[in-house]
């Protein structure tokens, strides 16, 4: 049995054509980029601390609960509406009598359901891996998580509103804006082990309050009502500001047509 070399290059250029599009190389070059930093950043931070750090294996599988959390809330805004440019059907679902507002309304609806499935299922995988309760943080838990669900929300229609005016070819934004705001987010490590300007764009993320508030709950044992407060009213006026965004970015796409897109 022969090979021959033509059909392999063949079959090389014709992955490496569709390489060359935009959501390949953002994943060739985002993700590397965003792990050095992310986990560089955490690792950094655990080997300059002097003293050992108490419970820091719960900081940082609560952070990745929590985050996923953030995760959630971003992708079944932009997967969801990306499901109706993939099944062909965005034109057909909103020349139904169905507004705008509905379907938001709805896509917040089932990314609640999926969040509460996944939160439990991954503590249960925490505790059960490592014996390790999440849930220490009390009733804490809840106001904390409902306002990352918020924050979620506002990537989710930051992305969206994107998509929804230039379509499929950005589509890899419905997996990776959340990651953008991870580095600043201080979901593994405290503001103070970013750079100068890091921390500046960190005290602008809403995240950020959530999750240095949810070590010094694990620290202290006081809810920091200030960090929470910051965070609600960022929230809000991000949450506003996006879904505003994506309407607005929904009713450009409209007057261009919808069908464009599918």
């Amino acid at each position: 049995m022969t090979i021959s070399f033509k059909r392999v290059w063949a079959v090389f250029l014709r992955y490496f054509y569709i390489f060359t599009k935009l959501d390949q190389l953002a994943d060739l070059f985002y993700w590397p980029v965003i792990d050095i930093f992310l986990w560089g950043m955490a690792t950094v931070w655990i080997k300059k601390i002097d003293q050992d750090v108490p419970d820091i294996s719960l900081f940082i599988l609560t952070g990745l609960i929590f985050w996923g959390i953030v995760w959630r809330g971003n992708y079944e805004v932009g997967v969801n509406l990306l499901q109706e440019f993939w099944n062909r059907n965005l034109v057909n679902l909103f020349s139904t009598p169905l507004r705008l507002v509905e379907w938001v309304f709805g896509v917040m609806l089932v990314c609640l359901f999926k969040v509460v499935i996944s939160l439990l299922f991954g503590s249960f995988v925490v505790y059960l891996l490592y014996e390790l309760n999440v849930f220490t943080m009390g009733w804490s838990f809840v106001p904390f998580a409902s306002l990352l669900i918020l924050s979620g929300w506002s990537i989710g229609f930051l992305a969206g509103g994107v998509i929804m005016y230039w379509g499929q070819r950005l589509q890899m934004l419905a997996w990776m804006m959340a990651y953008i705001f991870a580095p600043f987010s201080a979901v593994f490590y405290p503001v103070s082990a970013l750079p100068n300007w890091g921390q500046h764009i960190a005290w602008a993320l809403p995240t950020t309050y959530i999750f240095e508030g949810m070590r010094s709950i694990l620290n202290t044992g006081i809810f920091p009502l200030r960090y929470f407060l910051i965070s609600l009213v960022l929230n809000l006026i991000y949450l506003a500001a996006t879904i505003i965004f994506f309407k607005f970015m929904f009713e450009k796409s409209r007057a261009k047509g919808l069908a464009r897109l599918e």
